[in-house]
């Protein structure tokens, strides 16, 4: 891939300046051999200006190269990396202004200090590499980053979804739901929409959605629930009525083509959540069930049908809500998958507001099996293959993690992932217990609310007469060999 004009200054500003390093030549020594001013270099070096053909003479005189030399693209091997970067998307494909760096701060830290930055690099691609991270789980990441560090609400998408609700006379006690939104497509936006099954299209038969831009067809799964159909019609409309030109066609990720797509796939989804579970209704009555004084699992179920949504979208709409309205920012998010009958668990989503709450994505270690966002699954499987399952489960406990400080009160909710056939999912939010949640959280001190004592994973653990454990401690062993090996090296001196 060609360099664009920034970057070819870039890529002469670093080998100029290295070069000059290379030579242990200061600034004002340059600027001396040269006849340029040392501003003038300096800009040169920072990716600022590319000078004209007299002026690469005099520097390539100036240090001992040749013209050519200083003006091919091609970097020596300290500069590699920032070369590989440089060719790839990777520098356009971020917004980094969503976190605060504009394009030029950027070009200035890599010029600043290129070759540590290049190990800088270079130790991010092996690490990616090491742990098999693809593009799209990078750009995940980085998603899940900025939701962090905006504790997940967003005050612009909130003004756009109070202007399309004034537009639309929505009062805060009517309800948005599928019929409204599947009106408002094919009446405004002329959207032909149309249902299908493994009959119609039997390669995507695991895809809730796909959307046809040349005909402007919206095609729906059969399978999924209404409340699925409702978030999915209210993520197209986020499309449109948000005008996002950039963004994937199905619900699932077949491809990821670049980050903006996965961002404003984000700020589409943030806009049908908005729509479904409206913030004012949504806030009265998580304050109703915050002041009863006992905890009851069927509190959920009724949240998630009045506001015509699944647990996910539930549990992302009061993670939206919380740290703004009711100044809580303790909380995690977890999405699991399980195949019914199984204990094989696959963490596939998770957010940690505030700071790195436990449990977080770990790789090739064995979860602890006393959470309660795995023992829901379990029970899932139970009932179902008692042929039982009516509506969604509810799992509630206190988590004492041992071996630390933390302890969390933490909520789970299960359900058949309605499209893949045997495999169940369930999301689960966790409150870190503290003086300001228990102020505000009443029914914490509800009796019947299990305690338990729970860990990252079993390969850490110190819970050495675990019933449940599946894995010996296998990391909590090195790091306990570890600490004895220094303190023998201390009282020898060492």
């Amino acid at each position: 891939m060609s360099l664009n004009t920034d970057n070819i200054r870039l890529v002469f500003g670093l080998k100029l300046k290295q070069l000059r390093l290379d030579k242990g030549m200061s600034l004002t020594e340059l600027a001396q051999k040269s006849g340029l001013s040392m501003s003038y270099i300096n800009e040169i070096e920072k990716g600022k200006k590319y000078p004209k053909s007299d002026k690469i003479v005099a520097l390539a005189e100036a240090m001992g190269v040749d013209y050519d030399t200083l003006v091919s693209l091609k970097l020596n091997k300290k500069l590699e990396p920032i070369s590989e970067l440089l060719r790839s998307n990777f520098l356009t494909e971020l917004p980094f202004e969503i976190f605060g760096i504009s394009p030029a701060d950027l070009l200035e830290l890599l010029s600043d200090a290129p070759t540590k930055l290049s190990a800088f690099i270079s130790t991010i691609i092996e690490i990616g590499r090491s742990y098999n991270m693809s593009v799209e789980q990078f750009y995940f990441a980085v998603l899940r980053s900025y939701q962090e560090m905006h504790d997940n609400y967003f005050p612009e998408i909130e003004e756009v979804v109070d202007r399309f609700l004034a537009e639309h006379k929505i009062s805060p006690e009517q309800q948005v739901d599928e019929y409204f939104l599947s009106n408002l497509l094919i009446d405004k936006y002329g959207f032909t929409i149309k249902y299908f099954d493994e009959e119609d299209y039997p390669d995507i038969v695991n895809i809730r959605s796909v959307f046809l831009p040349k005909t402007n067809t919206l095609l729906i799964n059969k399978r999924i629930t209404s409340d699925q159909r409702a978030f999915t019609l209210g993520r197209e409309l986020g499309f449109l009525y948000m005008k996002i030109k950039e963004r994937p066609y199905t619900s699932s990720w077949v491809e990821v083509k670049s980050f903006d797509s996965v961002l404003n796939n984000f700020n589409a989804s943030y806009f049908a959540g908005a729509i479904l579970i409206r913030k004012e209704k949504l806030i009265e009555k998580l304050e109703k069930l915050f002041n009863q004084e006992t905890w009851n699992n069927k509190t959920l179920i009724e949240l998630a049908d009045y506001f015509q949504a699944t647990p996910e979208t539930l549990y992302h709409r009061i993670s939206n809500v919380l740290p703004k309205y009711f100044g809580i920012d303790g909380i995690f998010f977890l999405r699991f998958e399980s195949p019914s009958g199984h204990k094989d668990y696959h963490l596939t989503k998770e957010m940690h507001l505030a700071k790195r709450h436990n449990p977080h994505e770990t790789q090739k270690e064995h979860y602890c099996r006393r959470w309660i966002s795995l023992n829901i699954l379990d029970e899932m499987s139970n009932i179902q293959q008692s042929n039982k399952y009516k509506e969604p489960l509810v799992g509630v406990q206190i988590s004492n993690y041992v071996d630390s400080e933390n302890q969390y009160f933490v909520m789970s909710m299960a359900r058949p992932l309605n499209i893949i056939s045997h495999l169940n999912i369930s999301v689960t939010m966790g409150f870190e217990l503290n003086d300001n949640l228990r102020s505000k959280f009443k029914f914490l001190a509800d009796p019947k609310i299990p305690v338990r004592e729970v860990n990252q994973t079993c390969e850490r653990c110190s819970l050495f007469n675990c019933k449940e454990r599946v894995a010996a401690p296998v990391i909590l062993q090195k790091k306990r060999q570890l600490e004895n090996m220094k303190a023998a090296l201390k009282s020898m001196g060492a």
